[in-house]
Formats: structure tokens, sequence, C-alpha cells
């Protein structure tokens, strides 16, 4: 929403994400946040970073998917993923 309504850059989104999971009364999953941040600075989506992890935290082995560029992008993180 704040890259693609308010044309924010991908490093003031990841910048606001990172202030935001500093905040002490702010609960997530944090390495899921963490891996979901790794993807948007290598070009990605967030949501994918976190899909991946949250798929490989709950015993996934590979990461699935039509998007061809989620799937390059973990793969050169050094994730097990696959194109359908």
């Amino acid at each position: 929403m704040l890259r693609k309504v308010y044309g924010f850059q991908v490093a003031d989104v990841a910048q606001a994400m990172r202030a935001l999971i500093a905040t002490a009364n702010v609960e997530m999953n944090r390495p899921a946040v963490a891996a979901g941040l790794a993807v948007p600075e290598a070009g990605g989506d967030f949501a994918d970073g976190v899909i991946a992890y949250e798929g490989n935290w709950l015993g996934g082995e590979t990461f699935v998917s039509f998007d061809k560029k989620a799937v390059a992008l973990l793969v050169a993180q050094g994730q097990s993923a696959r194109l359908l």
C-alpha cells in the first residue's frame, strides 16, 4: 500500500517497518517479519518472504509459486523454491 498508493520507495517502507517492529508494545513473529523484509530489499514482495518463512517453519521443504520473480529471489537467498 505504501509503495503503490503513496509512492514510497522500498528502502523507506523497510525503514518504517523496522521502526514499527522496534517498538516495545508491538507483538509479532519477529523472525517472520525479518524474513519478509529481506525479500523486498532484493526486489520482491514482503508477503512472499513471510509465506516462505512460515511454510518452512511449519515443516514445508520447498516454497512453490506461480510467481517467477518470487521463486528466483528465494532461490538466490539459498531457499528451496519451485515454479509451477
